[in-house]
């Protein structure tokens, strides 16, 4: 897939799924640095944000957006994923006040290469946002095409709603 940053284009590894298709198997880490699958993590409607790099500016604004929104949502996942490490997603959990959404590392880029998002030219995912159902099928999905940009909140946001 073609992506750009700051203008500048990039490719991805390979094409991501599509709404209907299932996604694939993937490993992320954890806060406490233990590692889980997709089939830990979705077990109910999900929400994926993907930020190439959680200590930039906009990867900053769109966690926080979504993180502001989690109490909206029962029985909904919400995750950020970023190719930070556990740690460096602690220190701006904490530097931030970001406590309800949870973030997930994908520092070993085993989610990036599987779901087609990984940027080998700078070593980061492609900024995205998926809503799965339990059975981890795509129902929704933004691709961003620069990566610079914001997510179109409402729109992912009422898709939620609309599945209430």
């Amino acid at each position: 897939m073609q992506v750009t940053m700051k203008n500048e284009p990039l490719s991805t590894n390979g094409e991501p799924p599509k709404v209907g298709e299932q996604l694939p198997d993937f490993k992320v880490k954890q806060a406490d640095g233990s590692v889980v699958s997709v089939t830990e993590l979705v077990d109910k409607p999900t929400l994926i944000s993907v930020v190439p790099n959680i200590n930039t500016s906009v990867c900053s604004i769109s966690t926080k957006k979504f993180n502001g929104e989690v109490d909206k949502f029962d029985g909904i996942n919400f995750y950020t994923i970023s190719t930070n490490t556990p740690e460096e997603q602690k220190n701006w959990c904490a530097a931030e006040g970001v406590s309800k959404m949870k973030l997930l590392s994908d520092d070993s880029f085993d989610f990036g290469k599987s779901m087609g998002l990984f940027i080998e030219a700078n070593n980061l995912d492609s900024r995205s946002v998926w809503i799965v159902d339990a059975d981890k099928k795509v129902l929704y999905q933004e691709l961003i095409q620069e990566l610079t940009n914001e997510p179109n909140y409402d729109k992912a946001l009422d898709f939620l709603q609309n599945l209430k």
